[in-house]
């Protein structure tokens, strides 16, 4: 479900979501119009399997893209009555080394608890559980509730822009044949879009695996981007041991079946979510 988040729009998320949606617009219509349909013309099996494999990757990721755009990320609520912090501000200043090994924390911008793990957001101006970044290509953060969309869709990006590659090289093997002089206006503009979806697919493509990686092993590190970055800072803080790579996946994609991660719809959520706020006198 959507979240309506205490923030002026981003212009730049707004753009780069609405770039990412013109650009996978147009990689279907360059592959199909341009690679698809000419290169297999006279094989009509394979040109409607092709065709028909790469338009069902390109619905996955819009799917998974649109889902990780207006899923709740795990906006930690606001508190409904207005709560003194100073006692502890002056405590945390005191004792800041004892503040930062307890399990919930105290946000001074949203004056709110948050549970383990939640960060603040810069851009959304809410506190995020498990929070691994903001990213302007989804306008939204990457949190507990929908990094399983955001990976799903470098998954289906990187599918796309493999396949795009393959069948392009394929058609460049396979092409050459002569060609009527009425088809050579035609067969300039199929060059043309085939050259720029090569040069999309190279640079989304290797944009999006360097990021999927970089997502992979942050989970199965059980470590997010931002803790990454605290880590320095809190290396003498607390940590809970590490859990096994199988438990931190089902954290992220859920208890569901395993066949199940890639689709880009609800899954049950794992056991780990904080639904309460700690009882605290203030």
């Amino acid at each position: 479900m959507a979240v309506t988040l205490s923030r002026w729009p981003d212009p730049c998320g707004i753009f780069c979501a609405l770039l990412t949606y013109a650009c996978v617009g147009y990689a279907e219509y360059a592959c199909l119009a341009a690679v698809i349909l000419p290169g297999y013309s006279g094989s009509g099996w394979w040109r409607y399997l092709h065709a028909s494999l790469y338009t069902l990757d390109i619905l996955f990721l819009l799917a998974a893209h649109t889902r990780a755009l207006l899923a709740d990320p795990g906006v930690v609520p606001l508190p409904a009555t207005a709560i003194d912090f100073s006692d502890i501000r002056s405590s945390a200043t005191r004792n800041g080394a004892e503040l930062a090994s307890e399990s919930w924390t105290v946000c001074n911008r949203c004056e709110a608890y948050r549970p383990p793990r939640a960060h603040h957001c810069r851009v959304c101006q809410r506190c995020i559980r498990r929070m691994d970044h903001h990213c302007p290509w989804i306008n939204n953060c990457v949190g507990e509730l929908n990094q399983k969309y955001f990976i799903q869709f470098l998954v289906y990006t990187g599918i796309a822009s493999i396949y795009a590659l393959l069948l392009v090289l394929a058609k460049l093997v396979t092409s050459g044949k002569e060609k009527k002089p009425e088809e050579e206006a035609e067969s300039q503009a199929s060059v043309a879009h085939t050259i720029v979806l090569l040069v999309e697919s190279l640079l989304f493509g290797i944009f999006v695996i360097v990021i999927l990686y970089d997502q992979l092993m942050s989970v199965l590190a059980d470590e997010t981007a931002v803790e990454q970055l605290m880590k320095q800072a809190s290396r003498d803080a607390r940590r809970p041991r590490r859990r096994s790579g199988m438990a931190v996946l089902r954290e992220v994609f859920g208890r569901g079946y395993i066949a199940l991660w890639l689709c880009p719809c609800d899954s049950p959520p794992s056991e780990t979510g904080y639904s309460h706020v700690p009882d605290h006198d203030v």
